[in-house]
């Protein structure tokens, strides 16, 4: 019985290594030619600005939170910094001011949910509303572009034939891996998500906890709408549509509980990667683009569903042997 419900475990937090597997080798199938370096290469240049933000967004999850935001960051951090640019100022310092100010978008929605006490549900759809508003007004709905191809270079690059916005994505990757398992405050986290209550008893600051996720979600964010801004060199206030919903997916995919304190950040990477394997493979087969979108919302459900019955199922799997011996 102990031997079967390991094996259950591993499938529970593993499984989705197989699914990924198998949608490979379906699109293979359909299409002769999704199985090549060139379209590997697409995929992962495709999934590299929601891996960027995922890793952020799991942070904010693990914690029982979520940020709707982060799609709405991304497109007003691109345009904020297109239009440094285009005022003149320089690259690096339109990029440090950029990334500040998104910083002040994660510490103002930490301090909505921490000090008053708003749902982050609330707090983070309100922000999402606001900013995307917001960019409309400063652009008056019009792309910002005329600044140069400074940051072409970096979006349209490759190193060693791997585009440069895939290698910072795996640096991402291991920044937030290394912060959660190798530092005092991603234990936190995790304590935080499971039981905030014996988190605050035991003497964790909370309150620092979660303004240090929602500032770094947001802090990503922006990093991602730098990315979008090098690949496509113009602010587009319309950018980042949608991400929020891929940025969930991905992380609870990855098998993140949506109820916190559960969940691998390695995995995460696996749950970007389905994201981008279904929206490139159903592209290379000609489905609709409003099947993809009936596919991509399926997907999310299923994700949703699955987080919350397999944090059921894995609890009694774990508990299951004490429980009969006693």
């Amino acid at each position: 019985m102990e031997k079967n419900n390991k094996m259950y475990l591993w499938l529970l937090d593993y499984g989705i290594v197989l699914i990924l597997g198998l949608l490979i080798v379906v699109f293979s199938v359909a299409s002769s030619n999704f199985l090549s370096f060139s379209t590997l290469t697409t995929i992962l240049r495709q999934v590299s600005i929601i891996g960027i933000i995922s890793v952020g967004a799991g942070f904010v999850i693990l914690t029982s939170g979520i940020d709707l935001s982060v799609g709405s960051i991304a497109c007003i951090s691109s345009l904020t910094c297109a239009i440094m640019l285009k005022h003149g100022y320089s690259i690096p310092v339109s990029i440090a001011a950029t990334l500040l100010i998104s910083i002040v978008y994660g510490l103002f929605t930490g301090s909505l949910v921490c000090f008053f006490k708003m749902s982050p549900l609330i707090a983070t759809l309100g922000m999402m509303t606001s900013l995307r508003g917001a960019g409309y007004i400063i652009t008056d709905g019009l792309p910002v572009f005329g600044f140069g191809q400074g940051l072409s270079p970096f979006g349209r690059g490759y190193l060693l034939g791997i585009p440069y916005p895939v290698i910072l994505m795996v640096i991402v990757f291991a920044i937030g891996i290394f912060i959660l398992y190798k530092t005092p405050i991603g234990r936190h986290v995790y304590g935080v998500g499971g039981n905030e209550e014996a988190s605050r008893l035991s003497g964790v600051n909370v309150t620092g906890v979660k303004m240090f996720c929602y500032a770094f979600c947001a802090f990503l964010s922006g990093v991602a709408g730098l990315v979008l801004l090098s690949r496509t060199n113009s602010g587009q206030p319309s950018a980042g549509v949608g991400y929020e919903m891929s940025a969930i997916t991905a992380v609870v995919l990855g098998g993140i509980s949506l109820m916190g304190g559960q969940g691998k950040l390695p995995l995460v990477i696996v749950g970007v990667l389905i994201m981008g394997v279904l929206s490139t493979g159903m592209l290379m087969c000609n489905i609709n683009d409003y099947v993809q979108q009936v596919v991509t919302g399926l997907v999310l459900l299923a994700a949703v569903a699955f987080s919350y019955v397999s944090t059921r199922l894995r609890d009694k799997l774990i508990s299951g042997p004490s429980s009969s011996h006693e």
